[in-house]
């Protein structure tokens, strides 16, 4: 049957229109091109028009809930507090190791790499010289352009966004980013969180480097776990398998071991490394094991 309503013929038959019923359209409530207009659960070559005014269905991950777009910013925002406090250490330590505060303000302006910044004032402070520091720096700084890779396809960069996109490229943006579980979503949470900590590091490194000698040491205030405990906070939630599981705990052993012999931000490398490898042995592993569970 049919029935008018203001002009517009909806089809009031139970089922055949994927409103209820076992009718097939009810397994493509995606919707499907009719010939004549585009509906919920339309089925080619149906008699009845569906509402010629309803709006093409979109697929839900490019259009995210307003609840979920919230969820990111939080996440995204919480992120930056907690690394952005961590730069006041940077300052302090900077201007410690010789540094003024305008470079040490530079840095964090232009080179922004927590890993890399600490590494170079490390080996300044501790006499090394300049090319060693830049040499180390520069080494720690090689799992952004890894990062920019996994995000590429994601943030498709044109423009002056591409400059802004590779600074903001850092540990937490990317974090923030590959957690999310729709592209709109990755995007927001990769500029939330890369704002978020370009401003709140670069605001806590001026004042590290004022007032580095009031503040005394920043780790005794906790803010060395704060980041690292956010890190964790985005982790969790994807431990739900063996597979993550097992390359969790790859690297969290690589890193423990490495940290003694290796200079500050090579263990996480390292341990990267070894984590990729192992994924790729146990995916091969796992899915020949899948194949004969399957036959």
């Amino acid at each position: 049957m049919r029935r008018a309503t203001g002009g517009t013929r909806v089809c009031t038959v139970p089922g055949a229109c994927g409103t209820s019923g076992s009718h097939p359209s009810e397994r493509r409530r995606a919707g499907v091109r009719t010939g004549v207009a585009w509906g919920p659960g339309a089925v080619a070559g149906h008699p009845c028009p569906v509402d010629v005014d309803a709006p093409r269905p979109e697929h839900a991950d490019q259009h995210p809930r307003e609840r979920d777009r919230r969820a990111v910013v939080r996440q995204g925002l919480s992120v930056a507090i907690a690394t952005g406090l961590y730069g006041v250490s940077f300052g302090a330590l900077s201007v410690a190791s010789g540094l003024t505060v305008l470079q040490t303000c530079l840095l964090s302006l232009l080179l922004f790499s927590g890993g890399s910044q600490f590494a170079l004032i490390g080996i300044l402070g501790g006499g090394g010289t300049v090319g060693a520091a830049v040499a180390a720096s520069s080494l720690l700084a090689l799992r952004n352009a890894l990062y920019g890779l996994q995000l590429g396809p994601t943030m498709l960069p044109r423009g002056w966004r591409r400059f802004a996109v590779a600074q903001l490229t850092i540990d937490e943006s990317t974090a923030v980013a590959v957690s999310q579980s729709a592209t709109p979503l990755r995007r927001l949470g990769f500029w939330v969180t890369g704002l978020g900590v370009y401003i709140g590091w670069n605001l806590m490194t001026l004042i590290g480097a004022f007032a580095g000698d009031a503040l005394g040491d920043p780790r005794r205030y906790g803010l060395d776990a704060a980041a690292s405990a956010a890190f964790l906070a985005l982790l969790w939630p994807r431990l739900r398998a063996r597979e993550p599981v097992a390359i969790a705990v790859v690297g969290a052993v690589a890193t423990t071991l490495l940290i003694p012999v290796l200079p500050q931000g090579l263990p996480v490398l390292a341990a990267a490394l070894l984590g990729a490898l192992a994924a790729w042995f146990w995916a091969k592993r796992w899915s020949a094991a899948d194949a004969e569970a399957a036959e």
